[in-house]
């Protein structure tokens, strides 16, 4: 007779970790004020809220969000977005990096902020424990993922997806035999005959379940790059954690190949790391295609959010070219291409605005606010008339005021300037920021 523990859904049998601590130095200034994972995305959502919609979707409803630095908004979001009912036994639960007597110190690595939570986790009956990133833009069934871990009968499954050779010199890379154990790992391999020997033999394609196009569509060296999501039985994790190592990516995984049984996951599908100001740029302008890489309409796998339960946007004229506009917005006789325009977003007359990501207002503005902001010197909040934005991210709650132009041309990659920054070539409005009338910048 099969045990209760064998029987028992492979969903109620896993547990989920996402780690939201890092500094997210990279996405600077959009971290001065809050966690990596609680950056805005797509004008209505949080970067979090797909790794926790990936786990919904795929059953799993016990998930754990390990948090340290500037995690006020992100424990807020989370409060308001993520109750489960009383009866599914599901939660999203924060733990915040803590002082304990066993230890004082802060998170130094993702296996470190799992290995000080681990008390946590024992707390439950799970047979395997999901890790995965704050800060990717990507949609998985998890359970085919555990599915094939059982099969395999792995102590570890990494999540892998094929890249062609320019991506995967700056991505840790996989060489896995036809059986799909990982017998090998090169994190960032720059020498080209290293690389040529970590390349994916197209005999072995099928056996891996791996398109005979590259990423890109055409044919190409293919290399299979770590995704930062992993499966690990339960005994495997608390052994592997009883040490001083720090890092998953950077100490972990690389020991355990040869000792463990090591297996990959090939995915394949739209899939972006959000660490830099670029990359979020580009990953949020994609969504104004007309069939972008990510699909937020594919309401069989939605992604979830806060109910804010705003009015529709109003546009009082204007023109408007491949955008995704947000509730509650108020447009008038703005021009506005290839654009996001967050939650409340304000933007007045004559307002032309090209490859812009608007963050929007965490609130609307009281007429008595904007006459105090105005005897300051302040314009209200919102995108003011006349003015011109270009390639460029207003972050929320922003006053940018009439007749300004904002752009990054003709200016170094990277700038700090009192108003504004530049990173990656795109030029950033920080939360809250302030931009007088008549700025050119």
């Amino acid at each position: 007779m099969p045990s209760i523990t064998s029987i028992r859904d492979i969903s109620e049998r896993t547990l989920s970790i996402i780690m939201g601590g890092g500094q997210g130095t990279r996405l600077f200034p959009l971290t001065r004020e809050r966690a990596k994972p609680a950056v805005p995305l797509a004008g209505k959502y949080r970067l979090v809220d797909i790794p926790l919609s990936n786990c919904i979707n795929s059953g799993l409803k016990r998930i754990y969000l390990l948090t340290q630095f500037n995690s006020a908004s992100l424990h807020r979001h989370i409060s308001q977005s993520y109750t489960f009912d009383h009866f599914s036994g599901g939660f999203v639960g924060i733990l915040a990096a803590e002082q304990t007597f066993s230890s004082s110190s802060w998170y130094q690595g993702t296996a470190d902020a799992v290995r000080k939570n681990i008390i946590h986790f024992l707390n439950h009956n799970f047979d395997y424990a999901l890790i995965l990133s704050g800060d990717q833009l990507y949609r998985m069934n998890f359970r085919k993922v555990l599915a094939q871990h059982e099969a395999l009968k792995a102590d570890v499954t990494i999540a892998t997806i094929p890249v062609d050779r320019a991506s995967a010199t700056s991505l840790g890379i996989m060489q896995t035999d036809k059986e799909r154990r990982i017998v090998r790992f090169v994190e960032k391999p720059k020498d080209p005959a290293v690389l040529d020997t970590l390349k994916v033999d197209p005999e072995t394609y099928a056996d891996l379940g791996i398109h005979s196009q590259g990423p890109e569509g055409g044919s190409q060296d293919l290399f299979l790059a770590s995704m930062g999501i992993y499966v690990f039985n339960r005994e495997v994790l608390l052994r592997l954690l009883d040490n001083d190592l720090t890092d998953f990516g950077k100490h972990i995984i690389p020991g355990t190949i040869g000792r463990e049984r090591v297996c990959s996951y090939v995915f394949q599908g739209y899939w972006e790391d959000i660490g830099t100001i670029r990359s979020f740029f580009e990953a949020n302008l994609d969504l104004t295609a007309e069939l972008p890489r990510f699909n937020f309409f594919d309401m069989e796998h939605p992604i979830f959010t806060r109910p804010r339960f705003l009015p529709a946007s109003k546009i009082n004229g204007g023109q408007v070219d491949h955008a995704v506009i947000s509730d509650g917005c108020i447009i008038t006789r703005a021009n506005i291409r290839y654009s996001t325009i967050g939650v409340r977003s304000l933007v007045c007359d004559g307002a032309d605005l090209n490859r812009v990501i608007v963050m929007g207002n965490d609130y609307y503005e009281s007429a008595d606010s904007i006459r105090q902001n105005a005897e300051a010197g302040r314009p209200p909040v919102g995108i003011g008339p006349g003015t011109r934005i270009e390639n460029a991210i207003i972050d929320k709650n922003a006053r940018i005021g009439a007749n300004c132009v904002l752009s990054p041309a003709g200016k170094p990659e990277n700038v700090d300037h009192p108003l504004f920054y530049i990173r990656d070539g795109v030029l950033v409005v920080p939360k809250s920021g302030v931009i007088p009338d008549n700025t050119v910048a």
